[in-house]
C-alpha cells in the first residue's frame, strides 16, 4: 500500500514486513501459558505472605469485590454471583494444592479473556478503509458536493497533522521496544493515532481498550483483529490488575510495540493530563529489567504524544461529568435527561461536517527510567553524558529487585511523561480563544466561585476590540513558552492576525456543539456555553499563572 506524504515529513514508506505484531498469532497460545504460569507464582508471594496464606489473601480480594459487584449486576453475568459465594465460604478450608489450582483457574479465565489477536487480512483490509472512513469525518461532508470532494476525503493531511521528529521515531522502532504514552481526550483518540501510524510507515501497537468498547459490531471487529487487548474496567480486585500487568509486561518483554494512556481515562476537564496512573507505566520498567535478567539488553523507549483536537467530540459529556464530581451538591445540572439525549441527537447529525485540523505530536523519546536519548538511542543525563540504563537496577555489578527503588522510578518516569505532555501540547485558537474569554469572565466577577460563574456567564458580552488588544499581549506571552520550549503554539496561533485567530475559534465552536460555546455578533462576542469555553480554556490552565501576568 502507498502511504501518502504530508507536508512535515518525508519518510520511507518501504512496507512494514517485519512489525512484531504480524507474528502475534503465532505465539499467542504460549504467551497466555507464560502469563498464566507467571502470575500464579507471584500470587504465591504476595506482600509478606507465602504459600496458602498469600493464595488466601488474592483469591478472598477478589471474591469480596466480585460478590459486592455482581450483587448490583443483573442479566446473565449475575448468574456468576452464586460461584463466587460459594468460593468465599470454602476458601479457608481449602488445601495449599486446591488454593493453587483455583488461582490457576481464574488467572486463565482472565487471560483468556483478555488476550488479543492479530490478522493481517484486517490489517490491510483497515489500512485502506481507515483514510476514507476518517476522511469523511474529518472532512466538509456536504452531501450535495462529496462527490466532488472523493480525492480529497482521502487526504486527511489536510485535517490531521502529524508533528515531531519522526525520522527519529522511527529509530526507536527499529532499535528497540517502543511505548507511546498519549493524551486522552475522546473515544477517536486511539482511531487518529492508528491512522497516524499507518500515515508515516510505523508498525502497528497493541493496546488496552475498555471492555465495553468490543460490543459495538464494527469498532469491536476491528480492535479484536488488530492487537487491541480487552481491560475490563469494572473489575478491581489484585488478581485481575495483576493478570492485566503481568500480560502487557510480557508483551513488551517480547519486542511488542505497545501504547498505553497514562490518564487511565479521557480526561473530562480539559486539562492536560499531569496525576498519571503509573501501574503500565511500571510494567514496562518490570519488561527491561526481566529481559536484561535474561541477557536481552535491547532499550525500551517510552514516547509522549499529544493528540491535539480544536473540538472534543464528546465535550458537553465530558464536562458535565466533571463538574458533577467536582462541585458535587454545588453544582446544579439545568438540563434534563431528554435535553441530553438531544444533544446526542444534534451532534450525530453535525459531525460529519466537521471542518477542522487536530494536531498529533510525537516527543522525544525517553529511556525508561525518564532520561533523554541521543539519535543513536542511547540514554544521556541533562548536561549529555551517557549513562547506562541496566545500572539503575544492579548493586555491585549484580541485577537486584527493590520494590522501593522501582517505584521511586516509575514515578519519575511519570514526572517525565508529565512534562513531555506540557511541553508538546498545541495550542489551537479553539483553546486559546476559550481560555481568554473565561479569564475575562472570571475578572468581571471575582466573587464568585467557579460554579456561580458557570450559571451566570452565558449570554455575556465583550467588546471584540478589548478582546483583540488582550489577545495581543496573551499571544505575545504564549510565544515567549514556546521559545522557552514549555508548549508549541498553532501556526494560526503563533503568526496569524488576532482578528482571524478570533474568527477560526469562532468558526470551529460553531460547527457541531448544540449551544457553542462563543459566538459572535457585530463587533461583540457572545458567551454561548460557559461550560465548553471552560472545558476549552482548561487546556492552557498549566500555564494559567504566567499567562495572567502577562494580562495584568
Amino acid at each position: 500500500m502507498k502511504i501518502p506524504s504530508f507536508g512535515n515529513a518525508s519518510l520511507s514508506t518501504a512496507p512494514l514486513k517485519n512489525a512484531p505484531l504480524f507474528n502475534f498469532n503465532r505465539h499467542r497460545a504460549d504467551i497466555q501459558r507464560e502469563v498464566v504460569a507467571r502470575a500464579v507464582e507471584s500470587f504465591g508471594r504476595h506482600g509478606e505472605a507465602v504459600g496458602p496464606r498469600a493464595y488466601q489473601f488474592v483469591l478472598n480480594d477478589a471474591a469480596f469485590h466480585e460478590i459486592h459487584r455482581l450483587e448490583r449486576t443483573r442479566g446473565k453475568e449475575a448468574e456468576r454471583l452464586a460461584g463466587w459465594q460459594k468460593l468465599a465460604r470454602r476458601i479457608g478450608r481449602m488445601s495449599e494444592a486446591e488454593l493453587r489450582d483455583e488461582v490457576e483457574r481464574l488467572c486463565t479465565w482472565y487471560v483468556q479473556d483478555v488476550v488479543g489477536h492479530f490478522d493481517r487480512r484486517v490489517y490491510r483490509f483497515a489500512s485502506s478503509v481507515l483514510p476514507v472512513g476518517l476522511g469523511a469525518l474529518f472532512n466538509a461532508a456536504d452531501p450535495s458536493g462529496l462527490s466532488a470532494n472523493v480525492k480529497a476525503i482521502g487526504d486527511l493531511s489536510k485535517r490531521i497533522r502529524v508533528e515531531g521528529d519522526l525520522e527519529n521515531l522511527r529509530a526507536r522502532f527499529e532499535k528497540g521496544t517502543v511505548v507511546l504514552v498519549p493524551t486522552h481526550s475522546s473515544n477517536l483518540d486511539s482511531i487518529v493515532l492508528g491512522w497516524a501510524l499507518l500515515h508515516v510507515g510505523l508498525p502497528p501497537v497493541t493496546y488496552g481498550a475498555g471492555k465495553n468498547l468490543f460490543s459495538n459490531p464494527l469498532v469491536g471487529y476491528f480492535m479484536r483483529n488488530l492487537g487491541a487487548y480487552r481491560v475490563d474496567r469494572r473489575l478491581r480486585h489484585i488478581l485481575y490488575n495483576g493478570v492485566l500487568k503481568l500480560y502487557s509486561q510480557v508483551l513488551l518483554e517480547r519486542g511488542y510495540h505497545s501504547l498505553f494512556f497514562p490518564g487511565g481515562t479521557r480526561g473530562r476537564s480539559g486539562h492536560i493530563e499531569s496525576k498519571l496512573k503509573l501501574g503500565l507505566l511500571g510494567s514496562a520498567q518490570a519488561a527491561f529489567a526481566e529481559r536484561l535478567g535474561r541477557g536481552d539488553d535491547r532499550p525500551v523507549y517510552i514516547v509522549p504524544v499529544t493528540i491535539n483536537y480544536p473540538l472534543v467530540l464528546e465535550a458537553e459529556t465530558l464536562i458535565e461529568d466533571h463538574l458533577r464530581e467536582k462541585g458535587q451538591a454545588r453544582y446544579i445540572i439545568e438540563d434534563d435527561e431528554f435535553s441530553r439525549m438531544g444533544k446526542v441527537a444534534n451532534f450525530a447529525l453535525k459531525v460529519m461536517a466537521l471542518d477542522t485540523s487536530m494536531v498529533i505530536r510525537f516527543g522525544a523519546a525517553l529511556d525508561i527510567f525518564g532520561n533523554a536519548v541521543d539519535d543513536q538511542g542511547r540514554s544521556v543525563g541533562p548536561d549529555g553524558t551517557r549513562l547506562d540504563p541496566a545500572k539503575y537496577l544492579m548493586r555491585d555489578g549484580k541485577l537486584v529487585a527493590d520494590a522501593t527503588r522501582d517505584a521511586e522510578y516509575t514515578r519519575q518516569l511519570g514526572r517525565r511523561v508529565a512534562q513531555g505532555f506540557r511541553n508538546e501540547t498545541v495550542l489551537l485558537p479553539t483553546q486559546v480563544v476559550a481560555w481568554l474569554l473565561f479569564e475575562r469572565e472570571r475578572r468581571m466577577a471575582p466573587h464568585l466561585d467557579l460554579f456561580a460563574l458557570l450559571r451566570t456567564t452565558s449570554g455575556d458580552r465583550h467588546g471584540r476590540d478589548d478582546v483583540c488588544t488582550e489577545l495581543e499581549r496573551l499571544r505575545a506571552r504564549l510565544v515567549r513558552l514556546a521559545d522557552a520550549g514549555e508548549v508549541r503554539l498553532d501556526g494560526l496561533v503563533r503568526d496569524g492576525d488576532v482578528d482571524e485567530i478570533i474568527d477560526d475559534a469562532v468558526r470551529t465552536f460553531g460547527m457541531y456543539h448544540a449551544r457553542p460555546a462563543l459566538e459572535a455578533d457585530g463587533r461583540a462576542l457572545v458567551v454561548g456555553d460557559s461550560k465548553l469555553l471552560y472545558f476549552y480554556g482548561n487546556r492552557l490552565a498549566s500555564w494559567a499563572e504566567t499567562l495572567r501576568e502577562g494580562l495584568a
